[in-house]
């Protein structure tokens, strides 16, 4: 069953969630480490739980996992078992479900929403090599290689109970290929797939989105197909080349227009999300249909999404 569809029937827009790690960051955390949000799933689970609560409360219709860089191998550089890794995956989709059910308890909450939807983050190979990769797409994987390293996370957040996966920030075809093809063996599964993008229609590998999104128009798990990460700049034109190629939802959440340096792992450069409400706006009138942020997004920015859509 594809639970975007079934959310979007019943509202024109669905609304994603912002950043986490960055937010986390601005909430004070000290995510300069491989295993980024990762690792504040490992020393402070209860701040993750308080981020998702307040994108709830700002109006998101999904929270997307504190799962982006855990891997089983990323976890065993810090001296974790196989068993650990996936328990502590487990836990992102604990953590988000627990924020979800606190926010669908009180009765006001429910006016005018849908129940949210947990997705569990499946970032790329190149976030567990830490060093930028996925924003270039040059780490020379075989589709097999590829599908045997997302295997254990899939499996395991599909088993702690996520509504569906988000398959976020891929930078090449091979990988959205991988994952698909890696779906299959949990039938009853659905993910979105976001690719990240260097330019207006273009993936960071070089690869036409257009490409992209007419490949993954033939499989039913891909619920929905879009970017992530990506400078708000080229967001209009890679929703029209996404919809030239598929019916399927188009889904996008940029983010702040930042730079980020994976050296010094810093931002720099200029905010282009200054008026995020408004072009948010003109993302759903050239196509897309589930709206958030991501890296230096805040909840302030879902609320100004969540302001106009129900205006």
């Amino acid at each position: 069953m594809n639970l975007i569809e079934t959310i979007l029937q019943k509202n024109p827009i669905a609304i994603l969630d912002g950043a986490l790690a960055t937010e986390l960051e601005r909430r004070g955390c000290d995510l300069n480490d491989a295993l980024w949000s990762a690792k504040v799933l490992m020393e402070q689970p209860e701040l993750i739980r308080q981020v998702h609560l307040d994108y709830f409360n700002a109006g998101a219709d999904f929270a997307i996992t504190a799962s982006y860089q855990a891997t089983v191998e990323g976890f065993a550089k810090r001296g974790l078992d196989k068993n650990e890794a996936l328990a502590l995956m487990q836990k992102s989709v604990q953590t988000a479900q627990s924020a979800r059910d606190e926010f669908w308890a009180d009765e006001k909450n429910r006016v005018n929403r849908v129940r949210p939807l947990i997705a569990g983050s499946i970032g790329p190979y190149g976030a567990f090599l830490a060093d930028g990769s996925e924003y270039r797409g040059d780490y020379k994987l075989t589709e097999d290689e590829l599908i045997e390293f997302h295997r254990p996370r899939v499996e395991a957040l599909l088993a702690a109970g996520a509504d569906l996966l988000a398959c976020e920030t891929i930078p090449c075809l091979i990988e959205a290929q991988a994952l698909v093809k890696l779906l299959g063996e949990f039938p009853n599964a659905s993910a979105w797939l976001c690719f990240s993008a260097k330019d207006d229609e273009h993936i960071c590998n070089g690869e036409k989105i257009a490409d992209c999104a007419a490949w993954l128009d033939a499989y039913p798990q891909a619920a929905a197909i879009g970017i992530n990460c990506t400078s708000p700049l080229y967001i209009p034109s890679l929703i029209r080349e996404i919809k030239k190629n598929t019916n399927k939802p188009v889904i996008v959440y940029p983010n702040s227009g930042e730079v980020y340096d994976p050296e010094a792992n810093t931002w720099h450069g200029e905010t282009s999300c200054d008026a995020f409400g408004l072009q948010s706006k003109v993302w759903y009138e050239n196509g897309a249909t589930l709206i958030g942020g991501c890296c230096r997004t805040t909840p302030d920015h879902i609320r100004e999404v969540k302001n106009w859509s129900t205006a």
